[in-house]
C-alpha cells in the first residue's frame, strides 16, 4: 500500500487518539518510525491531524481545559520533532478565532501562564535563524512616540495647596503652579526636539530648575514596609503611566521610585540633546551656554540620586554605567549597524605578515577588500591610506575644519568696540575692507545673527559689523549665561504673574510715548488699539503665535477680562520673539482673517515710517 498524505493522515489519527488519552508521546514516536519516511514527509500529515481534532472539539463546544491540553500536547510533539515548530501558534490562532470573548479570556490567561516556558524555545529558535547584529527590531531613524501624551488637570482643585516646612529655610509650597510645571515637563520628555527651540528651551529650563529645587529641598527618609498586594516575585510594582491627579502630587514627590523615574527621564533627555545622532537635523545642536547648563544640571541630578535612599550612590553609579553603554549602542546605530565580528588590523592582515613562498598580488588585494582595507604595495602607504578608508568622511572630520571661531576672529575688534577708547582710523579693524570681507564670510558660516531680519538699513559696512560684534560679544559663554539667567527670571514673571504688572515692567526702559521691543516699536495707544481688536479671538492668535496650552491657561486664569489677557500675551510675544515685527504681526492677523486688526497694524507701520522720516 502506497503511503501517501491521506494514508499517513488516517494512520496518525488512530495513533493520536490513543496517545492523547494516555498523554504518551512515545506512541506517536513509535508510529512515525514504523513508516520509514523522512521528517519532511511525516510532519504535514500529523499537523493536519491536530487541526482535524481541534475542529471536532470546537464543533462539539468542548471545554476550554481540553483545548489547553491539546495545545500542551502539541508543544510536546514539537519538542520531539514530530510536528512543525509553528503548529502550537496555528492551533491558538484557530481557537481564538472560534471561541467567544469570555472563553478567549480564559485561553489568554493560559497563554500568559505558559509564556515563560515557551520563551526559552522561542529565543533558541530566533538565535538559530537570526544573526546577532539583526536590525529589524531597532529604532534606526530615532523616532519618538509622539502619541504618548501625559494628560493632567487644567483647573486648580480646591484645598490643593500644601505648604511644607523645611527646617529654618523657606517653606516649600506645592500648588497648582508647581503642578502645571511638573507635568508639562513630560511633553519635553515625549518630544525632546522641542528643546532646540529658543522659546521652548527657556520654558524647559525654568520648569526644570523649579522642580529640581523642590526635590533638593525635600529630603527623603526611606522606610521598608510590607505590601501584601505586591506580587512576591517582584520587588517593586510597575505602572505603565503616571497618575496625574493634582491631590497626589505632594505624596508622589515623597515616593522614592517616582522621584527616581523623573530624575532618570532628565538624564536620558540630556544624553540625547548632547549626543551625535545620525538622523538628527543639523540645526538641532545646543549652544555652548546651553551645554554648560546641561552639564551643571546633570551633576545636580546625580547628586540628588545619590541622596535618594535606599542605596542612592550605588543606584546612581549603575545608571551612569547604563548611559555610558548606551553611547556605544548609539554609535553602532550611527555606523549603520555593522556586523559584530573581530576586525583585523592592517598590521595583522598584510603589513607584518610573512610573505608566502609564492607571492600572489591578486589574493593579497582580495583579502584587503574583504577586510574593508586598501593595499598599496608599501607598508607605510597602506597604513597611511587606511587611516581614513572613506575619503568623504575624512573631509568631514573635525580636524580638517580650519575656520576660526567667532570669538577668536573678532576678539581684537570686540576689545576695540567695548573699550570705549578712540582708535585711529587706519588701525580700526571695522574700517578695514579686507577684515570686513573675511568677517562677512565667517559670519555666514558661523553666526546665527547673519541672516536675521532687521528694519534698520545700514549704509556703511562698519556700522553693520559693529552691530554684529555686539551681538557676538553678548553670546559669549559668561555673558550668555548672565543674559539667560535674566531672561529666565523675566520669562517666569511674565508667565506666572497677572497682567496688572505689565506697565510697571515696561516703564523702566521706555520713553514717554513709545513701547520699544526687540524688533518692534509702537505707541501705547496703538498697542491698546491692537488689543481691543484682537481680544474677542485672543486664544486663536495665541495658538498661532506658538504658545503652549499651559501658557494659554495661565493667561486665562491670571488675568481678568479678555483685554488684559490679550495685553499680557502680546507683550510677552513682542518682548521675546526675534520675528515679532509689525509686518509679521500684520501677516499673521490676515491669515487668521482678523482684517480689522491687521488694518490697524498697517496704519501703525505707516505712521511710524512717517515719524522716522520726519526725525
Amino acid at each position: 500500500m502506497a503511503l501517501n498524505f491521506e494514508t499517513l493522515r488516517n494512520e496518525y489519527r488512530d495513533a493520536f487518539n490513543e496517545a492523547f488519552i494516555q498523554k504518551d508521546i512515545a506512541i506517536l514516536e513509535t508510529k512515525s518510525r514504523s513508516f520509514n519516511k523522512t521528517e519532511i514527509d511525516l510532519k504535514p500529515p500529523l499537523d493536519q491531524v491536530f487541526r482535524d481534532v481541534l475542529l471536532e472539539y470546537l464543533e462539539k463546544e468542548a471545554d476550554v481545559l481540553l483545548l489547553q491540553d491539546l495545545v500542551l500536547f502539541c508543544i510536546e510533539t514539537c519538542r520531539k520533532g514530530l510536528t512543525t515548530l509553528t503548529m502550537p501558534v496555528v492551533l491558538l490562532g484557530d481557537i481564538f478565532e472560534s471561541l467567544t470573548l469570555e472563553l478567549c479570556e480564559r485561553m489568554f490567561t493560559f497563554v500568559e501562564e505558559e509564556v515563560n516556558v515557551w520563551k526559552e524555545e522561542l529565543f533558541f529558535v530566533s538565535s538559530k535563524f537570526f544573526p546577532f547584529s539583526e536590525r529589524s527590531g531597532l529604532n534606526i531613524v530615532s523616532e519618538f512616540n509622539l502619541e504618548n501624551i501625559t494628560e493632567y488637570g487644567t483647573e486648580a482643585v480646591e484645598d490643593s495647596v500644601t505648604e511644607i516646612e523645611v527646617g529654618d529655610k523657606k517653606n516649600i509650597v506645592i500648588d497648582y503652579s508647581l503642578y502645571c510645571k511638573f507635568w508639562s515637563l513630560q511633553d519635553f520628555f515625549r518630544n525632546p526636539n522641542q528643546c532646540y527651540n529658543k522659546m521652548q528651551w527657556k520654558l524647559f529650563c525654568s520648569h526644570a530648575t523649579s522642580i529640581l529645587g523642590t526635590f533638593q529641598g525635600l529630603k527623603l527618609d526611606y522606610i521598608v514596609k510590607d505590601s501584601n498586594w505586591i506580587d512576591p516575585k517582584t520587588k517593586t510594582p510597575y505602572f505603565p503611566k503616571y497618575l496625574t491627579n493634582q491631590k497626589l502630587l505632594d505624596l508622589q514627590i515623597y515616593d522614592v521610585n517616582f522621584r527616581r523615574f523623573i530624575l532618570l527621564q532628565f538624564l536620558i533627555l540630556f544624553q540625547y540633546l548632547t549626543s551625535q545622532v545620525k538622523f538628527k537635523s543639523d540645526s538641532f545642536e545646543l549652544k555652548q551656554d546651553q551645554k554648560d547648563w546641561v552639564q551643571n544640571t546633570t551633576e545636580k541630578i546625580y547628586s540628588l540620586l545619590a541622596e535618594t535612599p535606599p542605596d542612592g550612590e550605588h543606584f546612581a553609579q549603575i545608571f551612569k554605567n547604563i548611559l555610558r553603554r548606551e553611547e556605544y549602542w548609539s554609535t553602532w546605530k550611527n555606523d549603520g549597524c555593522p556586523e559584530f565580528k573581530k576586525s583585523l588590523s592592517v598590521t595583522e592582515t598584510f603589513i607584518d605578515r610573512k610573505p608566502p613562498d609564492k607571492f600572489n598580488l591578486g589574493d593579497t588585494i582580495k583579502e584587503a577588500n574583504n577586510a574593508g582595507k586598501f593595499y598599496l604595495g608599501n607598508s607605510e602607504l597602506t597604513k597611511l591610506w587606511n587611516l581614513y578608508p572613506d575619503n568623504l568622511e575624512a573631509c568631514k572630520a573635525k580636524d580638517r575644519d580650519f575656520l576660526p571661531s567667532l570669538e577668536t576672529y573678532f576678539a581684537e575688534a570686540i576689545d576695540q568696540v567695548e573699550s570705549g577708547v578712540i582708535v585711529a582710523e587706519d588701525e580700526y579693524l571695522l574700517k578695514d575692507a579686507n577684515f570686513g570681507w573675511r568677517a562677512l564670510r565667517l559670519m555666514a558660516r558661523r553666526s546665527p545673527h547673519f541672516f536675521s531680519y532687521s528694519n534698520n538699513p545700514f549704509t556703511q559696512l562698519s556700522e553693520y559689523l559693529e552691530m554684529m560684534i555686539k551681538k557676538i560679544a553678548a553670546d559669549r559663554p559668561g555673558q550668555a549665561q548672565e543674559n539667560n539667567n535674566q531672561n529666565d527670571a523675566e520669562l517666569e514673571a511674565n508667565l506666572f504673574k497677572p497682567s496688572e504688572d505689565i506697565k510697571k515692567m515696561d516703564t523702566d526702559d521706555l520713553d514717554d510715548n513709545y513701547l520699544k521691543f526687540k524688533v518692534a516699536i509702537f505707541t501705547y495707544s496703538q498697542f491698546d488699539t491692537f488689543c481691543e481688536r484682537i481680544a474677542p479671538n485672543w486664544k486663536a492668535l495665541a495658538v498661532k503665535l506658538g504658545f503652549k496650552e499651559d501658557e494659554i491657561e495661565f493667561f486665562d486664569t491670571k488675568n481678568g477680562d479678555r483685554l488684559e489677557k490679550t495685553k499680557n500675551m502680546l507683550h510677552l510675544w513682542f518682548e521675546d520673539d526675534d520675528d515679532s515685527t509689525l509686518e509679521n504681526f500684520s501677516y499673521i492677523l490676515e491669515g487668521l482673517e482678523m482684517f480689522e486688526a491687521a488694518d490697524v497694524v498697517k496704519q501703525a507701520i505707516q505712521q511710524n515710517e512717517i515719524q522716522m522720516n520726519m526725525t
